[in-house]
């Protein structure tokens, strides 16, 4: 069966998909919704600035981080080369648009006279960035860039699966931590008697951690894994005999 043609989709993979889609689609909504609502809206130029942090990082840290990783199960009869580019691309899209959310809360606190660098959801935060970029850059280096052995990219590749899930669920767990943070530093006073912020922002919470689990389990799915084009493995093979010293041997 390894040189057949894959079928179109896996029974369950669609509606898998449609929901992380709807999921991901609502939890920006319930960004927008409460930060036009009760935290004035998003203007750059403005005190407003800092809420532009919270939005760039769901919208590129957590959906389009997200989307990026459901490629490689989503388009399974285009060619790998296309798959490929399209998965750092949506990967380099999240961290340019994560970066935009960086310069708006260091921007925003220099301007109000506020420390950086001193909460576990800042030190979390930096992390995830610095981390996320490196695992883009390597994944360019080994798969994008011609030239690096077969076994090479072979022996990297289960750690850049790993990391990649890895940083995933960081970047949703340290979103919650600044969700709470903020309600911490907004609504104290009010945050236990269930306020209508309060109850959205856990909402939108809860929705990060929902598209979190269901990316992750069409992700740890074996069966629901792209399969190779027949002549994606043949291509595999002339590779690896161009970039090895050796005869090719071993496990694929």
């Amino acid at each position: 069966m390894d040189g057949a043609l894959p079928s179109s989709s896996p029974a369950g993979l669609s509606a898998y998909v449609a929901v992380s889609q709807l999921l991901g689609l609502t939890l920006l909504a319930a960004t927008g919704a409460w930060l036009g609502r009760y935290r004035g809206g998003v203007s750059w130029q403005s005190p407003l600035q800092f809420n532009a942090h919270p939005l760039c990082m769901v919208l590129g840290m957590v959906f389009l981080q997200g989307d990026a990783l459901l490629v490689y199960r989503v388009f399974r009869n285009e060619a790998r080369r296309s798959t490929k580019a399209l998965h750092a691309l949506l990967h380099g899209l999240a961290l340019l648009i994560a970066l935009v959310g960086l310069v708006a809360v260091f921007e925003s606190h220099r301007a109000k006279g506020i420390s950086n660098m001193y909460s576990l959801h800042s030190w979390c935060g930096m992390a995830a960035f610095v981390l996320y970029l490196l695992q883009w850059l390597l994944g360019c280096s080994f798969f994008l860039v011609p030239g690096v052995s077969f076994s090479l990219r072979g022996r990297y590749k289960p750690h850049h699966v790993f990391f990649g899930i890895a940083l995933f669920a960081f970047s949703i767990a340290t979103c919650l931590l600044g969700i709470t943070e903020m309600l911490l530093f907004n609504i104290r006073d009010s945050y236990s008697h269930f306020v209508p912020e309060g109850v959205l922002a856990n909402t939108l919470g809860l929705l990060l951690v929902a598209f979190g689990l269901v990316v992750g389990y069409v992700l740890t799915r074996d069966d629901w894994k792209r399969a190779p084009l027949a002549e994606e493995m043949a291509l595999s093979m002339d590779f690896k005999t161009l970039t090895e010293s050796e005869s090719p041997r071993g496990s694929q």
